[in-house]
C-alpha cells in the first residue's frame, strides 16, 4: 500500500493513469505524445506505477503496451472509504476494466492479481477439473497439450459445456492460451476469443496476468470486466486460505 500511496503522490504520475483511463494499452510513444516530458523521464514514472501494480504491461510484437490495474485503487476503496460509506457505495460493484481501444491486434482485457502461492499451484488451480469445479462453479476439461479441446463444463451433472476451445500454447507452469468459443458458434468465423494466463514468481509470490482479447462487442466486454475478478478472487482466497469465497458461481463470457 505504502508504494500505491507514493506513486499516487506525483502529478505527473496521476496524470498516466489518466491517460490510460481515457485510453487503455498505449505505448511509450503513445503516452510521451500526451505528457510534456521526456521519454526516459515518463519511463522512470511508468516503472514507478508498474512497481506499484497500478499499471500492467503486455508485449505484442515490438512493442510494449500499457494498462490500467485499478485493483490497488479498489483495495483502498474497500479500507478507506467503503467502510464509512458503504451504503451509499455498495453499488459500485466488482472492478471493472474495459479496454476501449480501436484496434483489434490490442489486447482487450488485462487483469493482473498476486497470490500467496507457487507457479505450480497456480498451473494446477487453472487446469484441474475438481479444483476449477470448487472456485469457479464450472470444470475446465482437458488433457492441456497445445491443439487439444478443452471444455468449460458445468458441475450440475449436466454434462454441458457453456465454453470450448483449442490450446494453442501449454508451458506448464508459466503460459497457458487457449481460444474460447460459444459451442453453438463453434466453426463460425469471427467468434473465437483468446485467454492468456501467463504465470510468473514475484518475490516470494506469483503474479498471474490474465488477457483476454479478440471481444467483438461491449456485452461481452463488460461481463468479462464482471466475470474475471469474480473468478480471480475465489481462485486467490482458495490457494491462500483453502476455501474459495461464499460468492455465486461465475463464468466468464467471451465466445
Amino acid at each position: 500500500m505504502d508504494k500505491v500511496f507514493k506513486a499516487l503522490a506525483d502529478d505527473t504520475r496521476r496524470r498516466l493513469l489518466d491517460r490510460l483511463h481515457e485510453h487503455n494499452g498505449q505505448t511509450l510513444g503513445e503516452l510521451c505524445g500526451r505528457i510534456d516530458m521526456t521519454r526516459q523521464s515518463v519511463t522512470q514514472h511508468l516503472a514507478v506505477l508498474e512497481a506499484a501494480n497500478l499499471v500492467s504491461t503486455v508485449r505484442r510484437g515490438r512493442e510494449k503496451l500499457h494498462y490500467l490495474n485499478p485493483v490497488p485503487l479498489h483495495e483502498i476503496q474497500e479500507r478507506w472509504i467503503d467502510k464509512f460509506e458503504r451504503p451509499r457505495l455498495s453499488a459500485l460493484g466488482a472492478v471493472k476494466r474495459q479496454a476501449e481501444e480501436a484496434m483489434t491486434d490490442k489486447p482487450t482485457f488485462v487483469y493482473v492479481t498476486y497470490i500467496r502461492s507457487t507457479p505450480e499451484k497456480v498451473w494446477e488451480a487453472l487446469t484441474d477439473a475438481d479444483l476449477t469445479a470448487s472456485y469457479w462453479g464450472h470444470s475446465n476439461v482437458s488433457d492441456w497439450r497445445r491443439g487439444s479441446r478443452w471444455e468449460h463444463v458445468r458441475t450440475d451433472g449436466s454434462g454441458i459445456a457453456d465454453v470450448v476451445g483449442t490450446v494453442v500454447e501449454s508451458e506448464p507452469p508459466t503460459r497457458l492460451v487457449a481460444t474460447w468459443v460459444d459451442p453453438q458458434k463453434e466453426g463460425q468465423e469471427d467468434t473465437y476469443a483468446r485467454v492468456t494466463f501467463d504465470i510468473t514468481p514475484h518475490e516470494d509470490i506469483v503474479r498471474l496476468t490474465v488477457t483476454h482479447e479478440d471481444l467483438w462487442d461491449e456485452g461481452a466486454l463488460s461481463d468479462v470486466s464482471l466475470g474475471w475478478p469474480a473468478v480471480l478472487s475465489n481462485l486467490k482466497s482458495l490457494l491462500e486460505t483453502g476455501s474459495p469465497l461464499p460468492q455465486e458461481p461465475w463464468l466468464v463470457p467471451g465466445h
